[in-house]
């Protein structure tokens, strides 16, 4: 099987074929489930012809729909950046202004929480 060095090559150029048409089946598979204006029975019959004429049925699908495929992409990458920014910020906390970074410090400080040499470390770096 090894005879030569392009066969090696076009062993891996076929590999590397078939890494791509599966990387474009599964974004296909989860484009039509993603696809909410597309109906139950269209999704069954795509999924069918995928399963037995793969690789007419995905490049008729990439060229038919593949703006609405990167357009949905686009949606969902918004939808979970926003959704990691809400999270984020909810685990942070509110952003404190340097005013109210002092203020709460000072608070800890009347009720004994933090000694007088924290509150300073925390004014300073508030007002850095």
């Amino acid at each position: 099987m090894w005879n030569d060095f392009w066969s090696f090559i076009w062993f891996f150029f076929w590999i590397f074929v078939f890494c791509a048409y599966l990387r474009v089946l599964f974004s296909i598979i989860a484009d039509l489930f993603r696809d909410h204006s597309l109906n139950g029975w269209w999704k069954a019959l795509l999924i069918i012809f995928l399963l037995f004429v793969p690789f007419i049925t995905a490049l008729v699908y990439v060229i038919a729909r593949g703006r609405g495929m990167a357009e949905r992409d686009v949606r969902t990458m918004q939808r979970q950046r926003a959704e990691t920014d809400t999270y984020i910020r909810d685990v942070a906390g509110t952003a404190s202004s340097p005013a109210a970074e002092i203020a709460t410090a000072k608070t800890l400080l009347d009720a004994g929480t933090i000694s007088q040499s924290e509150f300073d470390s925390v004014k300073k770096r508030a007002l850095s």
